[in-house]
């Protein structure tokens, strides 16, 4: 008879807390023994996931992920972060990131899925992954962010399907690229998000010197202006896995920081700095504006107007850079 992890026993034993830091997280806010993190079941730039370990629960006030699930115990958080695996394989992940002992076991039987955690289908699917080049407007997209020229190899054209609330199926395309979640996150003119779980990326290269960049297009932007670096990259991604990030830097010699200019981006870096030796703010290189790409965008809008001002046919439209 297989043996099953006592459900009761993990409730007890394992922090929520405690879990959320060992993967990574860290919370934005605490307010009256109330923990606060930016949801890492979903993409969001407000914290609303909401902790309370002393009770044991939370709370993602944002509405749920793709899981459906969006209350409940140190269980039900484990069955929405790794969603869709089974409640066996939630149950043992969270013991290995809990990092406790657990003595009692069950019969697997008398221990199920709760009644009111049904499993849910996703409601998205990925279609198919092409090269970039097929599609002209994800091209005229990529390229009004500057970021055209560098690219392919970084990004693809991912087309995906979304059951919407009335349960009709719709069709959808974007550039995007992965994460090391096995989630895909994406962009388009529209809508910027993550199918699957949010994640860190990384492209390896050196292994002394790590850049870090708080958005992939950051990365991008700069890489039009450093097309040669052999820098190692980790992008963010979100700033919910700003602890992943310093723990992955601590091995190299030096790290150099591109966050956004913003009230959390500049808190991020301050926190980043403070924590990981050798790291360093680099955000100064876009100062005046928020972030890498809005400095690229600015820069090639400048340079076409001199170049229209000079140009012998000045009816030529060129290029439009948007934000």
């Amino acid at each position: 008879m297989s043996a099953f992890l006592n459900v009761n026993e993990i409730k007890e034993k394992v922090s929520l807390l405690g879990l959320l830091r060992n993967l990574g997280f860290t919370p934005q806010k605490v307010s009256g023994g109330e923990h606060f993190f930016l949801s890492m079941l979903r993409e969001e730039y407000t914290a609303s996931l909401c902790v309370n370990d002393e009770l044991g629960v939370w709370f993602d006030h944002g509405g749920p992920g793709v899981s459906g699930i969006r209350s409940g115990s140190v269980i039900d958080f484990g069955l929405a972060y790794w969603y869709p695996s089974g409640f066996p394989e939630v149950l043992r992940k969270i013991v290995e990131y809990g990092q406790v002992e657990i003595d009692g076991s069950v019969d697997m039987k008398s221990q199920r899925v709760p009644a009111s955690r049904p499993v849910k289908v996703p409601r998205y699917a990925i279609e198919r992954m092409e090269e970039l080049g097929a599609n002209t407007a994800i091209s005229a997209y990529l390229d009004s962010r500057g970021i055209g020229k560098v690219a392919k190899g970084h990004l693809y054209e991912v087309y995906y399907s979304v059951l919407d609330d009335k349960n009709r199926l719709r069709n959808y395309f974007a550039s995007g690229w992965p994460n090391e979640n096995g989630g895909w996150e994406v962009r388009n003119k529209y809508f910027k998000g993550c199918l699957g779980h949010k994640g860190v990326s990384f492209l390896e290269g050196s292994a002394k010197r790590l850049c870090v960049f708080e958005g992939y297009f950051d990365f991008l932007s700069w890489r039009v202006e450093h097309g040669k670096d052999p820098a190692s990259v980790l992008v963010l991604n979100s700033l919910s896995l700003l602890q992943t990030a310093k723990a992955r830097a601590a091995k190299f010699d030096v790290v150099e920081l591109y966050f956004d200019h913003d009230r959390a981006g500049r808190a991020a870096t301050g926190e980043f700095v403070a924590d990981v030796e050798l790291s360093r703010d680099c955000s100064w290189v876009y100062a005046g504006f928020k972030d890498y790409n809005e400095k690229l965008v600015a820069d090639l809008r400048s340079q076409y107007k001199i170049q229209s001002a000079l140009s012998v046919s000045p009816n030529n439209p060129g290029p439009a850079f948007e934000r």
